[in-house]
C-alpha cells in the first residue's frame, strides 16, 4: 500500500502584505511534467500574481521546477498558466480588479482528492506600512499570551 503525501504549497507573505477580501478555487491547465514536479513539492507561488486577458485568467510568475527525469519535452519554469474558472467567477474577478489597488494573488497550491492541481486565489488589497506594523504587533502579543498560558 502506497502512502500519499499531501501537497500544500502556501504563499506565506500573502496575509502579511495584503488584506484578503474574497477567495476562489481554480483549476490549473498544466503540462505533463509540471504536475509531476508539483507532486514532488517543487513549486513556489511566493512571487506569483494573476491577471485577466481576453476574458481568461492566468497565473503569472509561478515557479515550478523542471522535472528531474524529464527530457527535451520538459516545461518552462515560469510560464503563464491558464486558470480554469466559471464564467461568473471570471466576470466577478474582472469587475473587482478594476478598482485601484486591488489585485488577484494565489494563496495556496494543492492536490485535491482526485489528483488534480488546484489553486486558491484571493482578491486582495495591498496593506500600508502601518497596517503591517499592527499585524506584527498582534502576532507578537499572541505569541506572548501562548507562552504565558504554557507556563501555567
Amino acid at each position: 500500500m502506497e502512502l500519499k503525501k499531501e501537497i500544500k504549497i502556501k504563499n506565506r507573505k500573502a496575509r502579511f502584505n495584503y488584506e484578503l477580501l474574497e477567495s476562489f478555487t481554480a483549476g490549473l491547465q498544466l503540462q505533463g511534467t509540471e504536475i509531476k514536479s508539483i507532486r514532488m513539492g517543487k513549486a513556489s507561488i511566493a512571487e506569483a500574481f494573476c491577471e485577466i486577458k481576453n476574458g481568461e485568467a492566468y497565473v503569472v510568475n509561478m515557479h515550478i521546477d523542471e522535472y528531474n527525469w524529464g527530457t527535451h519535452g520538459n516545461h518552462k519554469i515560469k510560464r503563464e498558466r491558464k486558470l480554469l474558472l466559471k464564467k461568473e467567477e471570471l466576470k466577478k474577478l474582472e469587475k473587482k480588479t478594476q478598482d485601484v489597488g486591488v489585485t488577484i494573488i494565489p494563496t495556496l497550491l494543492f492536490i485535491n482528492n482526485r489528483g488534480l492541481a488546484k489553486l486558491n486565489i484571493s482578491i486582495a488589497k495591498g496593506k500600508k506600512l502601518f497596517d503591517k506594523r499592527n499585524s506584527i504587533k498582534e502576532k507578537d502579543l499572541k505569541r506572548d499570551v501562548q507562552r504565558i498560558q504554557k507556563n501555567f
